[in-house]
């Protein structure tokens, strides 16, 4: 109850703020309120840069009329609370004022815009910046939903723990006999059979990589439905890493390792492997059907138009992505890996030797990648240019968009099919479609895919050693780490390769091998 006053308290307080000034505007999360007062008789013009915007250029936010120092006219914006904005007002005769400021949640903000007081020999103008209305927490049903979350989990294992304790078991059996005395008499239990046969051996699942599954299902339904309305849940505009950006590899990474898992029964099953091409072939068909047809369905456009069909998607990734991983896997695996545990000096390494022909693939697909991203030449772009195009790089690459990446979509599928909202849109005006789920991209989800089945190849090969397989997780983690650290340079965008979803030349597989063995 006291958390359900608190919040209406807190809607009521955000409420007051915004009313007061006679704007009733409404503020989402991740927003607050800026009212610019113009004392002056002349037009004022707000501008902002975004610091989260790379080297874009200033964008005009808002215009205030002219006022007096009597009767100050007025106008507000709502502003993202995600980064610093920088911002500058220019009014007539060049005069201007700066500042930069990070906006809290539901805050409700000022500047009150005057020339210098007489007397002073200072020109330009005298910018006074006031809170109006204290910031709010946005976060606190957030922190409420995980700290439930953390308490039911808890609740789950104490339960389990005190069910196997003697005194509870005592008891539930003296509440058994009391309460059911006729269903628990032994006397009257049948007879059991001296010989009970054996029941079928059932399938054994790995419960980490179904819980790995589960928690990316979880977390790609809440981000599909708003992620709550926090920015952190939703995908980066450029360059950068957020919770969203790691649904979809992390399912990439999962296909990878059920490949190397199903294979690895399926063959212990004598199943050959022109029955497994098959398989995979139909699987690959079927999901890319499914995925050009999901996207593309719409009762009110007809029957189908190829005009403005999507063909590149989520679901034709993935399939092209398995077809790929599997048809590597039919032509270049190991049926019996069991055999080479010892007896040879590269035994250690044998997760890595055995599969020789497949690195030898993996390599070819990077080198390819890297050689069409920054030697291809695209018209009227920079070779090997990575940016967002729009106002990004100060508005010189306006129509460079994706660099390479959008240049072989285009030329090969056309605009016309192609995605023509990506997240960078908003953040850096861009007008050129771009799809995340491009051609090139899916070089790089096929690599990551291989290391999904490079982790499954170690869960089989080391499942008798639980120690071993965190041990050679934690080296695969620690290098690839490493080699990302070397490619981004730490940074967001200053690095040779920047982490990018869009892109997908991002080094995610760090992060992915960190679950432990169920």
């Amino acid at each position: 109850m006291g958390l359900k006053m608190d919040s209406v308290f807190w809607l009521f307080a955000v409420v007051g703020c915004t009313w007061s000034a006679g704007e009733g505007v409404g503020l989402a999360l991740d927003q607050a309120l800026l009212t610019l007062y113009n004392h002056l008789p002349e037009d004022g013009q707000l501008f902002y840069v975004s610091a989260c915007c790379y080297k874009c250029q200033s964008q005009l936010l808002l215009t205030v009329g002219p006022g007096s120092s009597d009767s100050p006219s007025n106008a507000s914006i709502c502003l993202s609370t995600c980064c610093i904005l920088n911002l500058e007002l220019f009014v007539a005769g060049g005069n201007s004022c700066s500042w930069s400021e990070l906006y809290g949640d539901h805050g409700w903000y000022s500047v009150s815009v005057q020339p210098w007081p007489s007397g002073q020999n200072e020109s330009g103008l005298f910018c006074t910046f006031r809170k109006d209305c204290d910031p709010q927490n946005g976060y606190i049903s957030l922190l409420v939903a995980l700290a439930i979350f953390v308490a039911v989990i808890l609740l789950y294992f104490l339960g389990l723990h005190v069910s196997k304790l003697r005194c509870t078991q005592d008891c539930y059996h003296l509440f058994q006999r009391k309460c059911f005395p006729g269903m628990f008499n032994h006397a009257s239990e049948p007879h059991l059979p001296d010989h009970v046969p054996p029941e079928e051996t059932k399938k054994k699942r790995l419960l980490s990589l179904d819980t790995f599954r589960g928690l990316s299902l979880t977390l790609m339904v809440f981000v599909n439905y708003g992620g709550g309305g926090y920015w952190f849940f939703e995908h980066a505009p450029w360059n950068g890493l957020t919770v969203a950006d790691l649904v979809m590899p992390w399912f990439v990474f999962i296909l990878g390792a059920s490949v190397g898992l199903a294979f690895h029964i399926m063959w212990r099953r004598r199943v050959r492997n022109a029955q497994l091409f098959r398989k995979v072939a139909w699987r690959t068909g079927v999901l890319i059907a499914i995925g050009v047809l999901f996207l593309n369905y719409g009762p009110a456009d007809g029957p189908w138009s190829w005009s403005w069909a999507r063909l590149p998607g989520v679901f034709q990734r993935l399939s092209f992505t398995y077809f790929v991983v599997a048809l590597m896997q039919i032509a270049f695996g190991v049926t019996d890996i069991q055999k080479y545990q010892v007896g040879t000096w590269w035994a250690p390494l044998r997760d890595v030797v055995l599969y020789w022909q497949q690195w030898l693939v993996i390599i070819g697909l990077e080198i390819l990648w890297l050689c069409l991203t920054f030697l291809l030449p695209v018209p009227g772009c920079p070779r090997g240019y990575l940016g967002p195009g729009g106002i990004g790089d100060d508005g010189k690459y306006f129509n460079c968009t994706g660099g390479a990446a959008a240049y072989i979509d285009k030329q090969i599928l056309g605009e016309n099919h192609l995605y023509c909202f990506p997240s960078c849109k908003e953040l850096y005006r861009t007008t050129q479609p771009f799809d995340p789920e491009g051609i090139l991209g899916t070089i790089n989800s096929i690599v990551m895919a291989f290391f999904g089945l490079q982790a499954g190849r170690i869960i089989l090969m080391y499942h008798t050693k639980p120690w071993s397989i965190l041990k050679r997780f934690l080296i695969w983690s620690v290098l690839l780490g490493i080699i990302s650290a070397t490619l981004t340079l730490g940074t967001q965008n200053e690095g040779f390769i920047p982490v990018n979803k869009n892109l997908w030349n991002e080094l995610h597989s760090g992060l992915c091998w960190t679950f432990s063995p169920g």
